[in-house]
């Protein structure tokens, strides 16, 4: 496909709008925009709460069968992307994020993947 065409007029304004729209999750225009976001589906964001939740517990156990001035440090979560905002970036929900079926685009009602918070809501 060349981009040329639309200057051409071989290629409609909503051709390249439905095409841009329908990029995958990991093209270079999506990564542009939402940065290390894009690499992260709802898997990685599961599997990232799992071992959150995992160290925690490890944590507790340890604190609950160690000396009391013996006490281990707090786990430190797994760093997770910072998600921009739809006003941030001039972007519509889901709109150039490769939206569909099992994205993480449609993991949530508002057409975001699920955000740290979010998920330690629904595991906690």
């Amino acid at each position: 496909m060349d981009l040329l065409d639309w200057h051409r007029d071989r290629l409609s304004a909503r051709r390249l709008a439905v095409l841009v729209k329908h990029l995958p999750r990991d093209s270079a225009l999506n990564r542009e925009l939402h940065g290390e976001a894009a690499d992260w589906s709802v898997t990685d964001h599961l599997l990232a709460a799992a071992v959150d939740h995992l160290a925690a517990a490890n944590w507790m156990f340890a604190c609950v069968n160690s000396d009391e001035g013996d006490q281990p440090d707090a786990p430190t979560p797994v760093p997770r992307p910072e998600y921009r905002d739809a006003d941030e970036d001039g972007m519509e929900d889901g709109e150039g994020t490769g939206a569909g079926p099992g994205s993480p685009s449609s993991a949530t009602a508002g057409g975001r993947p699920p955000s740290p918070s979010q998920l330690a809501q629904f595991f906690g």
